[in-house]
């Protein structure tokens, strides 16, 4: 797969999205998407159904591993609570990664999204697979939406003894994805518009990263031209057992299929070895590298594998999506199961709601919610994507945009993020293109409870993808995450939306920045011309419910 396949797939998806929108508009589109799959069948295979599927979970002994035992003796005192440690940079977040996956003395489990074939992923699958090879089980499980095409490749990854790779809900039609995976779900739109969105990576059944982080160098501030702004967070502790009952469920649904169902022939050891000269090849050529260089500076993988890094104490729990008994069913088994808890913490709020999504779309129990903590005088701040940072294409944008006013009506305070990565400002020559997108996943209440997870908060988490939260409970914890919060909105970083009248009465929408330490205000979403007619043109057409 090229370089930037990532951003490819990523506008396959969204067209995918659409095409899933007019299917359900009209029995039409439903005809003919049969006709074109009798026409693509020679392009269908059938998973082979001899591969074994074993049974397996996670290490049941954490307290009898290293990091087990490190984790154990900082949290000794805290009275039965987790601990955590925020993963603010990308820097942080691969450093962490690669040190848990260095330390791991007996399992690594790692469900995502998203697994790129660029640098960081590369570097860090080097470092799982070293720890197979010291005996570590490993479990990979990726949804196909981001595999489809790349079968050979993670079945070599599968073939050590050590290494399992499972696939979620996967496509029939194989080879690289394009038109026969588009037309199998056009026939089939109420599975394969189920994707599984959670991210996790747990070491020992002792520690685990969970939040809005993929693997790919966006997310790990390694890409040069794209930057996710994003959180993970580190927990230790009793809740990981819950995070990896969560893993374990989907490891062993029926939706997770073994990669080596889709091949007729495995790779041979000789492939592994090839990638393993690859791999090693690719790391020489990147130790001397900036980015490698600020790694070994911020000395987490460091302070992790010497017991030295800072935790914050919380009580907490992991709340997901349960995946459907049959893989035959199209929504959630218990549908909400994060959004029925996520409310009731919500409504409890006394002074402060702080909502981070890069993908924002309340619905009309969401606004109904939100503007009666409101009235009786909660604040409310929302930070979301601006048209000008929204990724790829401002699709889930079009819904938001619909209910701005509404919003603001409601006494929110709304902001914007500003598409420059903030330490790039200063430097960017003019009129460089911007590559800065919202990726985080946050709430925060009273700056006593978070939440941070896979999430958006939009349809699409609520009723399609399946998603896993911690719910932590703290006041240092909510502290930093409520001062996190205040630094993104700051004028310099972000828009605050807001309503002003116009000579005839109606409010309109204004723009607040700061640029030079002096307010800016645009009556005009920023964003340029053609983003704004292709988010009003989608506004019009795109079903809600589905965004």
């Amino acid at each position: 797969m090229p370089e930037g396949q990532v951003l490819q797939l990523t506008q396959v998806n969204a067209s995918i999205h659409a095409a899933a929108y007019k299917s359900l508009m009209a029995s039409r589109i439903l005809r003919l998407a049969a006709l074109c799959l009798a026409l693509a069948s020679a392009a269908c295979t059938t998973p082979r159904l001899d591969v074994p599927r074993p049974h397996s979970e996670a290490w049941p002994h954490p307290e009898e591993t290293t990091l087990g035992r490190s984790f154990g003796e900082q949290l000794r005192t805290s009275g039965g609570e987790s601990g955590f440690h925020l993963l603010v940079s990308g820097l942080e977040a691969f450093s962490i990664r690669a040190a848990l996956a260095e330390s791991a003395e007996r399992t690594l489990d790692l469900q995502y999204y998203i697994l790129s074939e660029d640098t960081t992923t590369q570097l860090l699958l080097y470092r799982v697979l070293r720890a197979a090879e010291r005996g570590v089980r490993v479990r990979l499980l990726i949804d196909d939406l981001y595999a489809v095409g790349r079968d050979f490749d993670l079945a070599t990854f599968s073939a050590h003894p050590n290494i399992e790779v499972r696939v979620f809900n996967p496509f029939l039609s194989r080879g690289s994805f394009g038109v026969s995976q588009l037309l199998e779900f056009l026939g089939d739109p109420a599975r394969l518009n189920r994707r599984m969105h959670n991210k996790l990576w747990i070491a020992d059944n002792a520690a685990a990263i969970a939040g809005g982080r993929n693997l790919g160098d966006e997310y790990f501030d390694a890409h040069g031209e794209l930057y996710f702004s994003d959180l993970d967070v580190l927990a230790a502790g009793p809740v990981v057992q819950g995070i990896s009952r969560s893993f374990d469920d989907y490891w062993n649904s029926e939706w997770a299929m073994p990669i080596e169902a889709f091949l007729r022939t495995p790779p041979g050891p000789e492939r592994l070895a090839e990638f393993e000269r690859a791999w090693e090849a690719r790391l020489e050529s990147f130790r001397d590298t900036d980015y490698a260089r600020a790694l070994r500076e911020t000395g987490l993988g460091l302070a992790l594998r010497s017991g030295q890094l800072p935790l914050t104490p919380a009580s907490a729990e992991a709340v997901y999506d349960r995946p459907p008994k049959s893989s035959g069913q199209g929504g959630n088994e218990s549908p909400g199961a994060i959004y029925a808890r996520l409310r009731t913490l919500v409504e409890g709020a006394r002074q402060e709601v702080i909502l981070i999504s890069p993908y924002f779309i309340p619905s009309e129990q969401g606004i109904e919610v939100l503007g009666a903590l409101a009235k009786r005088g909660v604040r409310v701040r929302v930070l979301t994507n601006s048209l000008a940072s929204t990724d790829y294409v401002p699709l889930a944008h079009a819904g938001y945009a619909r209910w701005r006013k509404r919003l603001l009506a409601a006494s929110l305070e709304l902001y914007e993020m500003r598409p420059e990565r903030p330490e790039a400002v200063r430097r960017r020559s003019p009129g460089a293109p911007s590559g800065a997108y919202l990726h985080t996943k946050a709430i925060v209440i009273d700056r006593q409870h978070v939440v941070v997870g896979s999430m958006n908060l939009d349809p699409r988490s609520r009723a399609l993808n399946t998603e896993v939260a911690l719910f932590a409970h703290g006041a240092d914890l909510g502290g930093r995450l409520g001062a996190l919060f205040d630094e993104a909105v700051r004028p310099a970083l972000a828009f605050r939306v807001a309503t002003a009248k116009t000579g005839d009465d109606k409010a309109q929408l204004v723009w607040i920045t700061e640029e030079g330490s002096k307010e800016v205000r645009y009556d005009r979403e920023p964003g340029g011309f053609w983003r704004r007619l292709f988010a009003a043109l989608l506004g019009a057409f795109a079903p809600e419910g589905l965004l």
